[in-house]
């Protein structure tokens, strides 16, 4: 759908996570709970046997909803780094399949599990991808996609972040889910942060957002499917093999 700018709340006040606002976990489960890097969790959850996603361990992979059939993954370089790899894994039979990989960038100050507003770091966890959206034209997204003027950067951001928002998908991190991406709703309170998103690179380190390549973008929106049940799995490369 289109939405008038008028319609939505300015985007510098909404979005914590990409541009310095501020960032909160959804009130669904998956993905919100800590990780305790170099720990295993042999509990009924972590036992299961499933199809695994290459790089992660036992205790993040628990988090992983038995029906999600796609996974991007998002391997941080390092708990302090702002470098990443992000990668789209479908299920196929028993195991999870690489389709596509791309360079990218997470928050400038790296990654927490406890993510708060304004920390400049994304959060760690699993989260679900429900909704898209962005500044141009839907490019034949499987998520419900809303286009709108109101993701134009504001003018005083550095010229490198003008199409940043050209293309997003909402990661379900303190959003409600099924809404557009420019909802500004916090249901855990807005310290927690918020508009946590996976958006177009300027190359370097966001507020807490997860960027790849215009062209990963496009394909990704037009490759992930909600029948599929998508999720992210996000974090740096040790937290992930916990």
């Amino acid at each position: 759908m289109v939405v008038s700018g008028a319609a939505v709340t300015a985007l510098s006040v909404l979005l914590g996570g990409c541009v310095g606002g501020s960032e909160v976990p959804s009130p669904d489960p998956v993905g919100n709970g800590p990780s305790s890097p170099g720990s295993s969790d042999k509990g009924p959850e972590a036992s299961r046997s499933y199809p695994r996603v290459p790089g992660v361990g036992d205790r993040m992979h628990a988090r992983i909803p038995q029906a999600a059939r796609q996974v991007v993954a998002v391997y941080g370089q390092g708990r302090d780094s702002a470098r990443s790899t992000v990668a789209l894994y479908t299920k196929d039979g028993d195991r999870f399949r690489r389709q596509f990989e791309w360079r990218g960038h997470n928050g400038r100050r790296g990654w927490t599990p406890d993510h708060r507003e304004g920390d400049k770091r994304s959060p760690t966890g699993v989260f679900t991808l429900t909704d898209a959206g962005g500044v141009l034209p839907d490019p034949g997204s499987g998520l419900p996609y809303t286009q709108s003027e109101s993701f134009t950067p504001p003018t005083y951001w550095p010229k490198k972040t003008r199409h940043d928002f050209d293309r997003v998908i909402a990661i379900d991190y303190n959003r409600v889910r099924g809404t557009s991406p420019l909802d500004p709703t916090r249901p855990r309170g807005q310290s927690k942060g918020g508009g946590i998103w996976l958006h177009v690179d300027h190359g370097s380190g966001t507020s807490g957002c997860v960027s790849i390549s215009s062209a990963g973008m496009k394909r990704l929106l037009r490759t992930l499917d909600p029948d599929r049940r998508p999720v992210v799995v996000m974090g740096d490369r040790d937290t992930l093999r916990k």
